[in-house]
């Protein structure tokens, strides 16, 4: 059996951007002393003059890129995301989301899947933040195909976006031909109806390998990608839930504001049914090495599959 390739989405966040620099010259990018870590570092070899060092000063970045927005330039901004989405977040509020540029945010190092960095640097609150801010487009891939064309999107898409992107290697799941991207889409990955697991991220590949274990214990789960969250698949989610009955949500984010929220808030409105969010549960993650981390939070297929079994 040949090895699954496994690559970190920030590697693809990278790529793409010189892909696209190549095509759009008024694509610029703005990054905060961590060009390295986020793979910005790639576009400013290929394009040392339309890329933005501007230190450990990220509301200030926020700042000039939203200027810059305004003078025909498109902005990709990129740091962490506890400093993309938590110290910067009056600045892409007020500064981005309010007046709705055209900026795009490429925040890496997202979840506790950073690892031994710790819980001052595992952001799982990101997509809550984000996703409270009207207007804003939020997207977290679930491998590096899909985080190649959710930045091909995001450019194209006139607005604001927030891409939530991850520092740990991922599997490849989105390889195939008839793979389509699309904001606001959601995936059926896999067919079933006695559950439906509604993942995002690097969950998703997760997910499909809890089923794979649930399918042996007579379980059949229809596994959904959720790689939009702002705007999410209303429509996928409700008839996901009306065909199953059951619904449990995988996400390496808080159980609060995240996905699990938006799909619950979904189906209260359209579709009440009995969820089980997985997440992490209202609580800090700590240092460690990432693989440990998911699963000792249960974010792992193991985990998934006892969760999935309990809530059964």
């Amino acid at each position: 059996m040949s090895e699954v390739k496994k690559i970190a989405t920030r590697e693809a966040f990278g790529e793409t951007l010189v892909e696209l620099g190549k095509k759009h010259p008024e694509l610029v990018v703005l990054d905060a002393d961590l060009a390295a870590a986020t793979k910005t570092a790639v576009f400013k070899k290929s394009f040392p003059d339309r890329h933005f060092d501007c230190g450990i000063a990220e509301a200030n970045m926020t700042g000039v890129a939203a200027g810059m927005s305004t003078c025909g330039f498109v902005p990709f901004v990129s740091t962490f995301a506890m400093f993309a989405a938590g110290r910067a977040f009056e600045q892409v509020r007020n500064s981005i989301g309010y007046p709705h540029l055209n900026v795009k945010i490429g925040a890496t190092h997202a979840g506790i899947s950073v690892g031994e960095d710790g819980a001052t640097h595992q952001c799982n609150e990101d997509i809550a933040l984000m996703r409270a801010i009207p207007g804003m487009v939020v997207i977290n891939p679930s491998d590096d195909i899909e985080a190649k064309a959710a930045v091909k999107a995001a450019y194209e898409y006139e607005g604001p976006v927030y891409m939530r992107f991850g520092r740990l290697a991922t599997p490849i799941i989105n390889d195939n031909a008839e793979y389509k991207f699309e904001i606001g889409k959601g995936v059926t990955l896999r067919e079933g109806t006695d559950v439906a697991i509604i993942a995002t991220g690097l969950c998703v590949a997760e997910s499909l390998a809890a089923a794979e274990k649930l399918a042996a214990d007579g379980v059949n789960a229809k596994v959904i990608n959720i790689h939009t969250i702002k705007p999410l698949d209303e429509e996928l989610v409700v008839a996901a839930a009306k065909e199953c009955g059951r619904v449990v949500t995988v996400e390496e984010h808080s159980v609060i504001g995240g996905l699990g929220a938006a799909v619950c808030e979904t189906l209260s409105r359209k579709a009440p049914t009995p969820v089980k969010t997985i997440g992490i549960q209202d609580c800090f993650g700590e240092s460690g090495p990432a693989v440990s981390l998911l699963k000792k939070y249960g974010l792992d297929a193991e985990g998934i599959y006892a969760s999935v079994k309990d809530f059964l």
